[in-house]
């Protein structure tokens, strides 16, 4: 009898240790592959009876390929217990901590296998035919970076006037409201992060969320910039509607609110300077460039984000390795560096191709300025800072002067260790203007 229990027992390990080699083995075989629907990832902290409304109204009025992924930050009100017995229907990620709305999106983010991606708050209900409306006004133009649809509570001109009294009348209200119309698609400088759309070639060319906006507010206006400097347009589907109780997590926070939102208000200023002068900046010099091109109504720019990353500096990704940027690829350095180093994620780490491997001297010479020719040392100005006309911090790089979009951006990728070029004002100020450079985003090192 007990040699008959053993033989089982180990049987059943057989079979147990079996299946899970080829679940591991499944898994990673799959790890990068992408489906034709849509991520939609719900940040949530506490309020769980809101997350479940939610998610309950996703599952009623959603009826195209989609996945739910929800990202609690720590919350102490079982929401974890909730999305456990959810039995599968819902992918999650519970934190250890509360890493605001940024943190919880960017993990969500890593986690997401859709071609299209979906940020939507936890105290929301959707409506029919929500989500087809907002893919077809995405899909109508490539141009076309972010959809976000209109609602009752919200700041900007996404809110709009509602008849309803109660919470059972939403979804009448939204059937007769929600029928597409592309006469009522418009373009915005901004979009609130609510429920905002994005295709995942955006996320490839933009990457994450700004983890430097603790909790929550000014993350969604820090991504609008940065997707519109590269050129895309952003639309508000006024043919689509969903209800919005309206920053419940946020109000949750009681006489930290302001404490927060005034440091997130002031974390933008201090990362932007004057965004939309910037922006001005670049839609001009594409009109130019596409002019001389024959392209004037000019087109999505190359590169992404990255086009608005210094060169001749040291980045790392979420490993150890160094590398020396230069000439639009990155370059593995070889020995040690004394030098800044600046912390990116992979996303923005992979849009620069691989190079040959670079000393860690040579690596030194070229941030200062120095390279040798003909077996003497000369002065090499691509890489250095200066001081233009106007007062504004530069970057010389190819034989253009780049501005320094503000005193957060010298400091995060180290250029105020820079040497300043030989170069006077006048010399500085006849250079041609290249794109502006701007500061990455601060993500966690492990999301």
């Amino acid at each position: 009898m007990r040699a008959s229990v053993r033989k089982e027992a180990s049987g059943y390990t057989v079979g147990y240790d079996a299946g899970y080699g080829e679940g591991i083995r499944s898994g990673q075989e799959s790890f990068g592959t992408l489906f034709e629907g849509t991520s939609i990832i719900i940040p949530s902290y506490n309020q769980v009876e809101y997350l479940k409304q939610c998610v309950d109204s996703i599952n009623d009025h959603t009826d195209l390929p989609y996945e739910i992924i929800v990202v609690d930050n720590a919350s102490a009100d079982g929401t974890a217990n909730y999305l456990r017995g959810l039995g599968g229907q819902v992918r999650y990620r519970i934190l250890e901590e509360n890493r605001g709305f940024a943190g919880a999106i960017n993990v969500g983010m890593m986690m997401a296998k859709g071609r299209t991606i979906l940020l939507l708050n936890n105290d929301t209900i959707v409506t029919d035919r929500w989500l087809n409306n907002m893919l077809d006004c995405i899909n109508s133009d490539p141009n076309i970076g972010m959809v976000g649809p209109v609602t009752n509570y919200i700041s900007g001109d996404q809110r709009i006037e509602v008849p309803y009294k109660h919470v059972g009348e939403i979804q009448a209200f939204a059937q007769q409201f929600n029928v597409q119309d592309r006469a009522k698609w418009q373009r915005t400088d901004r979009l609130t992060g609510f429920c905002l759309m994005f295709r995942r070639e955006l996320w490839d060319r933009t990457g994450f969320l700004d983890e430097g906006f603790a909790l929550g507010n000014y993350e969604d206006d820090d991504y609008n910039i940065r997707v519109r400097l590269q050129g895309y347009t952003l639309v508000v589907a006024r043919d689509t509607f969903i209800h919005h109780y309206g920053s419940v997590s946020m109000k949750a926070l009681g006489e930290r609110f302001v404490e927060v939102n005034d440091h997130n208000l002031q974390f933008y200023m201090e990362k932007w300077g004057n965004p939309h002068e910037l922006l001005h900046r670049v839609k001009e010099m594409v009109r130019v460039q596409g002019i001389e091109g024959g392209n004037p109504d000019g087109q999505l720019l190359p590169h992404g984000e990255t086009l608005f990353f210094p060169h001749g500096v040291i980045v790392r990704g979420a490993g150890e390795a160094l590398f020396w940027v230069e000439d639009g690829i990155r370059r593995p350095i070889a020995g040690d560096v004394t030098l800044p180093v600046t912390r990116l994620s992979q996303v923005d780490l992979r849009r620069w191709p691989i190079g040959e491997p670079i000393g860690a001297a040579e690596a030194d010479a070229r941030w200062h300025g120095r390279s040798i020719e003909s077996g003497e040392q000369i002065v090499n100005v691509n890489g250095l800072t200066a001081a233009g006309p106007d007062g504004a911090f530069y970057v010389i790089e190819r034989g253009k002067r780049r501005r320094v979009a503000s005193r957060t951006a010298v400091e995060q990728w180290g250029l105020q260790h820079k040497p300043l070029a030989p170069l006077s004002l006048e010399q500085v100020g006849m250079l041609a203007e290249g794109f502006p450079i701007i500061a990455p985003v601060r993500v966690a090192d492990h999301l």
